[in-house]
């Protein structure tokens, strides 16, 4: 069974700058545990079939008048019925006059109630974005998350084979440092991995020999980021001599990290390799792959050939001949 988050109302409400009206408690000691959300216009209609009391609810100018279309008696009871369901949270935008008996009924339910001034769609898109973040199914992953040239690149490997003193080199050439040592990794959507540091580790590094320090204060703001998008996967280790490293790089490799298929690169660490002008490259030969272009695929066909193992090792010969 997976994990269940959840939000404090206190961040939604600064998060997204919301007017709090009326609360059963503490905002602190409220929490949202839904990522949807829902305008409850056919729940006032009559219609509750697979009405969540756990989303957040927003009234709008259409909810708000088609209750008073009602009729003031038929109006009230429907309102009360609502409440009566104890959502999770009531937002009225717009910045929309409350009536005192809703407040009434929030009240007699235990209903924490807030006001936003933004449009309804406007301040759902932004609820949606931000609970979506904050109640993300999450994986946390010992590793390096480093943003190169744009590119989210998620640095893999065992202890002690350089990632942190990789990711030292890239940010001294100009990149940027998310998270060092410790990874929390949030699939965000079906198709998107978003990487960030624990708080409490935010932005510090730990460099055998030298210590712990804080890439904020030594580089500056601009070296460092709060969160990023997960674009590849680089695995650091150390070089085999036995092993067959990938050459050509015609197909991708993939890393399943929370159902999400991320491109993967080995890369052999070994003494007189520089493995930030290395990760540079890959990160720039992953967006070019994107982008629909693929190097290896061009020089074969320059070369007049197609791939398989054979061919592959013909080419690599030609390159070194030549």
């Amino acid at each position: 069974m997976s994990a269940e988050y959840s939000v404090s109302l206190d961040k939604v409400v600064k998060e997204l700058s919301l007017t709090v009206i009326y609360a059963p408690e503490d905002i602190s000691n409220i929490y949202i545990k839904s990522q949807d959300v829902n305008r409850p216009g056919l729940m006032l209609a009559g219609y509750e079939e697979y009405f969540d009391n756990r989303r957040v609810q927003f009234m709008g100018l259409a909810e708000l008048e088609f209750a008073k279309s009602l009729g003031e008696e038929e109006s009230l009871k429907r309102m009360e019925y609502f409440f009566s369901k104890k959502p999770a949270l009531v937002i009225f935008t717009r910045g929309l006059e409350i009536e005192p008996s809703i407040l009434v009924f929030a009240e007699k339910y235990g209903v924490p109630v807030v006001s936003s001034n933004d449009s309804t769609s406007g301040c759902m898109s932004a609820t949606i974005s931000y609970l979506g973040v904050e109640l993300a199914p999450r994986i946390t992953r010992h590793g390096v998350l480093v943003e190169v040239y744009g590119e989210g690149v998620l640095l893999l490997g065992d202890s002690g084979v350089g990632k942190s003193e990789t990711a030292l080199e890239l940010i001294n050439r100009g990149h940027r440092l998310i998270a060092d040592d410790a990874v929390e990794i949030r699939r965000t959507t079906n198709k998107t991995l978003v990487g960030s540091a624990p708080d409490n580790i935010r932005h510090f590094i730990e460099l055998r020999g030298v210590g712990v320090l804080n890439f904020r204060r030594l580089f500056g703001i601009g070296a460092v980021k709060m969160t990023e998008k997960i674009d590849m996967v680089i695995q650091l280790e150390l070089w085999d001599n036995e092993k067959s490293y990938d050459r050509m790089g015609l197909e991708n490799e993939y890393m399943e990290i929370l159902g999400i298929e991320v491109p993967v690169c080995v890369v052999p660490v070994k003494p007189g390799r520089n493995l930030s002008i290395i990760i540079e490259a890959a990160a720039m030969n992953n967006r070019q792959k994107k982008m629909g272009y693929n190097s290896a695929r061009e020089l074969l066909e320059k070369l007049g050939t197609e791939y398989d193992m054979e061919q592959e090792k013909k080419v690599l010969d030609f390159w070194h001949d030549y």
